[in-house]
Order: structure tokens, then sequence, then C-alpha cells
């Protein structure tokens, strides 16, 4: 599997796989998923084996209250390509390019019903910390995963010195 950044081409192959994952009435929009994918402030990273799309991710970062944080936005595998370990890459690489870009803290709203990307988020060391409702149509919830970005010794050094 090969692994790189989003370029311009991609967005017909991309929103193929926004098509194959959703149906039509949880789906970004074509002109929305063109914003989110060509924002200055955000990532897209692609993941494709022989030229064909398997994957992607979007993430953007901001600065809220002080802090700098990362929103991912979305992040989808062709159901016949899950269970290859695509998605925690294509995860890996989101958080690495968010920490870059200087967010400290990642965050990610989850269908609750979405087992198999609650236990991606999990084992990649999200934590649980709070509910949405009616985020989703048709008044469905949302889970609210966030994790810490950059060194963990680091930032505890931060809060002896700090203290």
């Amino acid at each position: 599997m090969h692994y790189r950044l989003y370029a311009p081409d991609d967005f017909p192959q991309l929103y193929a796989i926004e098509e194959a994952c959703f149906e039509h009435r949880l789906r970004f929009d074509r002109r929305y998923m063109q914003r989110l994918v060509t924002r200055p402030s955000a990532a897209t990273w692609i993941a494709e084996q022989d030229g064909q799309m398997a994957g992607f991710g979007a993430v953007g970062w901001s600065r809220q209250k002080n802090i700098d944080v990362a929103y991912i936005q979305t992040l989808e595998v062709l159901p016949v390509m899950r269970g290859q370990g695509i998605g925690a890459e294509l995860l890996r690489r989101l958080e690495r390019s968010s920490h870059a870009a200087g967010a400290t803290v990642i965050w990610l709203h989850v269908d609750e019903t979405n087992a198999g990307a609650i236990r991606l988020y999990e084992a990649a060391g999200y934590q649980h910390t709070g509910r949405e409702k009616d985020f989703y149509p048709e008044g469905r919830p949302a889970l609210i995963y966030q994790k810490p970005l950059g060194n963990e010794s680091e930032g505890q050094r931060v809060s002896k010195s700090a203290g």
C-alpha cells in the first residue's frame, strides 16, 4: 500500500469512496468535500494500491481558546479493503500532519453504531469524552473522541517545570 498526500486529480476516486462508504443521506456533498480536501489548514492522506485508491482521511486544524486543535473530518476505507491496517496508517498520518501544523489535541465525531471505527480510535489511544445528540441525519447521535498529540514525556516535563 502506498500513502501520499491528496492531489487535485484525486477527487473523482476520492468521492467514489465517499459514495461507497456512506448512504446518500449520510455522505458529504461534492462541493463540501471539495472544500474539506483543499483547505490550506488541512491535510488529506490517500492510500492507494496499483494506482487505485483504497481509502483516505481528511483533517483540519485551527486555534480554539488559545489551543491549536485538529479535527478529523473523515476517515474512509473501501469496505473490501478494511481489516488490513489501512485505516490505522491513515490515522497515524493525519495525526502527524496535525502535530506538524502545531496542533496539541486531535478530536473527532463517530457514529455510536460504528463499532469498527470505535475500535480503531480506541486502539490508537483516543479517549471517549462525550456524546452529541442529533449530530447525524435523522437524529442519530455521535460519540466524541480525542487524543493529545506530541511526545507525552515532553508534556510531563512541561507540567513538572510549570508546577
